[in-house]
């Protein structure tokens, strides 16, 4: 039975620590410091067998070469992009497997332009590209793109468990408040995670079904949404990526 905990790092990042029951044989996703990874490591006694990246940012990518020299693990990344002590280069349709689990890729290129996901195991493992209710900034593919980027993630399966890469969640409800102010279930979300925030426990991992109900950004055919994206643009909007790229550059006006 696969098992995900989160190994917090720097402010807000979280480093994704994937293990099938009790084989000590394990993963991480996104190791962006080394530290607390080895940590986690000799405290449970586990060997770590393979790195899972979404995509080239020093937060991300920071602990790698580290951890492949103590380790000799195996390095999956983006094959569009330049990723420390690569050993398999992935795009869309590709596996990843270890220690009996496997995991499928997805690109998703927005936030930067061979970003990828991995699912399997009803787990999504989505990097920066979908954030509890938010989604990535636009630094190197187009909103085009994004939006693309994140139909893909929406058409998986509803129970399928969102494990993002960052505790961005409370600022990412006080900018859905502000752009769906008549969705009860952003206020509702935002009392849970101060809840969660106050024990000091992550927001995350949510469902891609909670995801539908309180993520703006999953929300480019709503009306409410368009309404409010055109007021705040001041001009005529048609619902899919434009409204995506509105509502995207809106709260990039507020961060």
């Amino acid at each position: 039975m696969i098992m995900i905990s989160p190994i917090p790092a720097f402010d807000d990042n979280y480093i994704w620590l994937v293990r099938n029951g009790d084989d000590p044989h394990v993963a991480v996703v996104d190791p962006g410091d080394a530290a607390p990874v080895i940590k986690r490591l000799q405290s449970e006694g586990l060997t770590l067998s393979a790195i899972l990246i979404t995509h080239h940012h020093g937060d991300h990518t920071g602990g790698v070469n580290e951890l492949k020299q103590l380790t000799g693990c195996r390095v999956y990344g983006p094959q569009l992009e330049r990723i420390p002590a690569l050993d398999v280069a992935l795009g869309e349709g590709d596996t990843v497997a270890f220690a009996g689990l496997e995991f499928s890729v997805l690109d998703t290129p927005g936030h930067t332009r061979g970003h990828l996901c991995y699912v399997g195991h009803g787990a999504l493992f989505c990097g920066d590209t979908l954030f509890s209710a938010g989604c990535g900034r636009l630094f190197e593919g187009t909103a085009e793109q994004m939006y693309l980027s994140l139909e893909k993630i929406a058409a998986l399966p509803d129970e399928t468990v969102v494990y993002c890469a960052h505790e961005y969640t409370l600022a990412n409800l006080s900018f859905a408040a502000i752009a769906e102010p008549d969705n009860p279930a952003i206020a509702t979300q935002r009392e849970r995670v101060e809840a969660l925030r106050r024990q000091g426990l992550p927001s995350v991992p949510t469902t891609l079904a909670e995801e539908k109900t309180f993520n703006p950004f999953l929300h480019y055919h709503d009306q409410g949404l368009r309404a409010a994206a055109e007021r705040f643009a001041a001009r005529n909007i048609q619902p899919g990526a434009d409204l995506f790229a509105v509502v995207r550059h809106w709260k990039d006006t507020l961060d």
